[in-house]
């Protein structure tokens, strides 16, 4: 066991590194400089381009600055933003809990979406058949459509139409649900295929015949047993899928004019304000790897053979 998690604090140790080494240098190698940002429209002259390489570290071997960005990592340090001039930490910590929410919210409403509609269209046959169709074309709909464009639709009906939800912002939990909703509805649909594919295919296993040869209801069957069987693959979806409710956060804030990260990345990369934009990357590598871990241990406690392996 030991052995194991050592194994896994290594890989990703190595995931994070991946990460942290991929975003320096995509920034570095993206066009534009990082001292004509700075001087914008303001006096520009070669003295004051030096003076500016010379306070962020920018005149050093492009090697030396890796190593330094590396190092300060290893403690916590994220450096200053070279626009705002404040500790990256305090940026990025004023901004996370409105992200975090945001991706809780749609994780829970991604579980709940996914298991309503696996549950209800497994198994389907004969008068009842409609319900799978119904729930197959709801699924494909929820998938094809990219994000932002739900939450658009979401909010012409719900807000606009019906005054339901606010509009934008994030007041209270009602500003919460169809942001939330947005990003979801397609997790929610890929997921439901695959646990009901799960389902189905646990339903043909003779335990699932013992069962209901004992007059166990569908229902109990379903929750009580093949429902085990089929969250081993979806966890490990889930734990994939939900890992991108992050990035994918950032685009539904801006549809929903919300406070958080997706604000912070975009005027980061927009001004090539390099610490920002790295220690999001990081931050986002991090809870990635934290998932993955989650959905490692959820195996555990979902299929009891792999405890006693």
């Amino acid at each position: 066991m030991w052995r194991a998690v050592i194994r896994r604090l290594g890989s990703a140790a190595v995931v994070l590194w991946a990460a942290a080494t991929a975003a320096y240098l995509a920034l570095h190698l993206a066009p534009g400089d990082t001292v004509d940002t700075l001087v914008g429209d303001g006096p520009d002259t070669p003295q004051i381009r030096a003076q500016i390489a010379a306070d962020l570290g920018l005149d050093r071997p492009a090697v030396v600055q890796y190593i330094t960005y590396l190092w300060r990592l290893l403690h916590g340090d994220f450096g200053r933003s070279y626009i705002l001039q404040r500790p990256v930490t305090d940026i990025i910590g004023s901004q996370v809990w409105p992200t975090v929410k945001l991706t809780l919210a749609a994780s829970a409403f991604t579980v709940v979406i996914a298991l309503g509609l696996a549950l209800l269209s497994t198994g389907r046959t004969g008068r009842w058949r409609w319900v799978r169709g119904l729930t197959s074309a709801l699924e494909l709909s929820a998938v094809s459509a990219p994000g932002f464009l739900i939450g658009i639709l979401l909010l012409s009906v719900f807000s606009f139409r019906f005054g339901w939800f606010p509009v934008s912002g994030d007041r209270d939990l009602s500003a919460l649900v169809l942001p939330a909703l947005s990003l979801a509805l397609p997790l929610g649909g890929l997921l439901s295929q695959v646990i009901r594919e799960g389902l189905e295919r646990a339903l043909d296993e003779p335990f699932a015949v013992t069962a209901r040869s004992r007059g166990l209801t569908r229902p109990a069957l379903l929750w009580r047993h093949a429902l085990r069987h089929a969250l081993l693959p979806a966890v490990t979806l889930a734990g994939t899928l939900i890992g991108f409710l992050l990035s994918a956060a950032v685009v539904v804030e801006r549809v929903f004019g919300r406070p958080g990260l997706g604000q912070v990345a975009t005027d980061a990369v927009g001004t090539k304000d390099i610490p920002v934009v790295l220690a999001v990357v990081m931050l986002s590598a991090a809870i990635y790897v934290a998932l993955s871990t989650i959905a490692d241990l959820t195996y555990l406690l979902i299929d009891p053979r792999l405890r006693k392996g």
